[in-house]
C-alpha cells in the first residue's frame, strides 16, 4: 500500500476521503437519578481534518466520554450541531466506526471471532461478509483464530478483534473511547502501533480519547485538553513530531518531553505549579522498556 507519510510526517497520499469532521457549539446534560440535569459540555468546538488524529484529553470525570458518543450520533446534543462533510450527524452513520474501552463487552462470546467481525457488515451475502471479516482480521494478525472464540484469547488480542469489526468496512472516521485502557502496560504499546499502522494504511480521521497524555503524544497529530465538567476546549498542542513513530525513538526525542509537559499544563491547569511549588514534571526519559504514563482517574458520566 502507498504510504501516507509526507516529509514531515504528515498524513496525505494514502487518505480515503475529502471530508471534514465538524463539531460546532455542542452542549450536552444528562440527567441524574434525582431527576437533575446536570451540564456534561459547554459549547465545545473543534474540527477534525480529513486523515487527521486527534487526541482528547482532560480531568477525570470531564465529560470525554459523552462527547465521544455525541460526536459518534449515539447522544443527541442539546444545542449545536456535529456535521460530515457538510451533513448533519444524527444518527450513527455508516462512515463512522467505534472502538470502545472494554473490550469483553463488545464481544458476544459465544460468536467464533470471524462472526463477531462480520456482525458490523451488512448488505451482502454470508460468503462476501465472511470473506471481509476474515481479511480484516488477517490486517490485524489473528487470520489463525478466526474460528476460535474470544474467550480463547488474550486481552490484548480480543482488542484486536474489536478493532478488525471497527474496520472491516467502509470507514472515515474511527472514534477510539480509551481503547488500550484495559490491557497491560507491553501490550498497549504494541496496539497503540496496531493502530498507527492500520491509519497510516488505511487512510481515516480517528479521535482518540484517553487519560494518558503521553500516549496522546505519541499518538495523535494534535491533541485537545478539556476543563473540568462543564467541558470547554481550553487550548490544544499540535504535535510536529515526525511520522513513522517508534516507541523508544520518539520517546527520547527531547520535543516529546516539550510536547508532554505543554499537554500536561492544560489538563493540570496551566501555569499551575505541581505540589511545593515544584514545576510540572516532564514525562521519565525512555528506558530499554516502555516508559510509565501518567494517567488521569477514569469517571466520565456515560
Amino acid at each position: 500500500m502507498a504510504s501516507r507519510w509526507g516529509r514531515e510526517g504528515i498524513a496525505a497520499p494514502g487518505v480515503r476521503h475529502e471530508r471534514r469532521l465538524v463539531v460546532r457549539g455542542v452542549r450536552k446534560g444528562l440527567r441524574t437519578a434525582s431527576g437533575e440535569v446536570r451540564e456534561i459540555l459547554a459549547d465545545v468546538s473543534f474540527e477534525v481534518a480529513p486523515g487527521e488524529l486527534v487526541a482528547v484529553v482532560g480531568p477525570s470525570g470531564a465529560g470525554k466520554t459523552t462527547l465521544l458518543r455525541t460526536i459518534s450520533g449515539l447522544l443527541a446534543p442539546d444545542e449545536g450541531e456535529v456535521r460530515y462533510g457538510g451533513e448533519a450527524v444524527d444518527d450513527v452513520p455508516a462512515w463512522l466506526s467505534i472502538v470502545f474501552q472494554d473490550y469483553s463487552k463488545s464481544l458476544f462470546p459465544w460468536m467464533r471471532n470471524l462472526d463477531n467481525v462480520a456482525l458490523a457488515l451488512s448488505g451482502m451475502g454470508r460468503h462476501e461478509r465472511e470473506q471481509r471479516a476474515a481479511g480484516a482480521l488477517e490486517r490485524v494478525g489473528l487470520g489463525a483464530f478466526a474460528r476460535s472464540y474470544p474467550w480463547e484469547l488474550s486481552g490484548g488480542m480480543q482488542q484486536r478483534v474489536a478493532l478488525a469489526r471497527a474496520l472491516c468496512g467502509e470507514v472515515s472516521v474511527l472514534v477510539m473511547d480509551e481503547p488500550f485502557a484495559s490491557v497491560d502496560a507491553l501490550t498497549r504499546t504494541q496496539l497503540e502501533d496496531e493502530v498507527l499502522r492500520l491509519w497510516g494504511e488505511m487512510g481515516f480521521s480517528a479521535i482518540l480519547v484517553t487519560h494518558d497524555v503521553g500516549e496522546a503524544v505519541y499518538m495523535a497529530d494534535r491533541v485537545i485538553a478539556l476543563s473540568s465538567r462543564p467541558a470547554r476546549i481550553v487550548g490544544e498542542v499540535a504535535i510536529d513530531l515526525p511520522r513513522p513513530r517508534d516507541h523508544l525513538a520518539t520517546r527520547q526525542d527531547p520535543r516529546f518531553g516539550q510536547l508532554y509537559g505543554e499537554v500536561l499544563a492544560l489538563v493540570e491547569g496551566v501555569g499551575r505549579p505541581a505540589a511545593g511549588g515544584a514545576p510540572l514534571p516532564g514525562p521519565p526519559a525512555a528506558p530499554a522498556v516502555p516508559p510509565a504514563r501518567h494517567r488521569q482517574e477514569e469517571g466520565d458520566l456515560p
